[in-house]
């Protein structure tokens, strides 16, 4: 069962996951499981030689909370989807993760109509926005721990045929911002500060951190 104390801020803080006979305090379980549905995840991890045990297609409510940042966003959607992910899965590690797109003050979601993947195209040519990646690790015992990563991209300037051609191709599905960088809209890139796993779908530095500095094996001892 998972305790939260009403109005605990998600991030940075730890949060105690006990089951029926108390917290849980061993770590020496080395499973993982992925609370998220994003094939691109699971792909960069195992671009880095880890494959979680098991994959979780958390549901939950992906409405921002009034002037809620984006940062603030990503890093509670992430926690929840971990959370959620921890009710089913027990005595493993469990990593959950999301990722933002913002343009000024615009909180950009997933495109899913092409209407509206237009009008993010639109909005994004010639400026520079930023992509938020949220990840969140529970482990064993039951300690939360999260982070929020931001990477600056920057467009150029885009054509109409730049835009109807990138329609045509239905990369923008479901996708945040309306764009896949690791497809055909990385030709539409012109700058890029920070981590560019982190726009595909992952940071993959500051996850294998956040997993390592929690006591995650990444390689099994013989």
């Amino acid at each position: 069962m998972i305790y939260l104390k009403a109005g605990l801020p998600l991030g940075l803080n730890s949060i105690l996951l006990t089951g029926e006979n108390g917290p849980m305090t061993d770590r020496s379980y080395c499973s993982l499981t992925l609370a998220s549905a994003s094939p691109r995840r699971l792909d960069l991890l195992r671009q880095i030689g880890i494959t979680p045990d098991e994959i979780y297609h958390p549901n939950i409510d992906e409405t921002p909370i009034p002037d809620e940042s984006p940062r603030r966003l990503v890093e509670r959607l992430a926690t929840l989807k971990a959370l959620a992910g921890a009710n089913k899965f027990s005595r493993t590690y469990v990593l959950g993760a999301d990722t933002v797109v913002a343009c000024g003050r615009k909180i950009l979601g997933k495109a899913e109509d092409e209407q509206t993947a237009r009008s993010y195209l639109e909005l994004l040519s010639g400026r520079r926005h930023r992509v938020f990646g949220g990840i969140c690790v529970i482990d064993p015992a039951g300690i939360i721990r999260s982070k929020a990563v931001e990477t600056i991209v920057t467009f150029k300037r885009l054509e109409e045929k730049d835009i109807c051609l990138y329609l045509c191709g239905k990369e923008w599905r479901d996708k945040a911002g309306g764009y896949a960088i690791q497809g055909r809209a990385a030709a539409f890139v012109k700058k890029i500060s920070g981590s560019y796993p982190n726009v595909v779908g992952l940071p993959i530095y500051e996850t294998v951190n956040l997993l390592v500095g929690m006591r995650y094996r990444m390689i099994e001892e013989i």
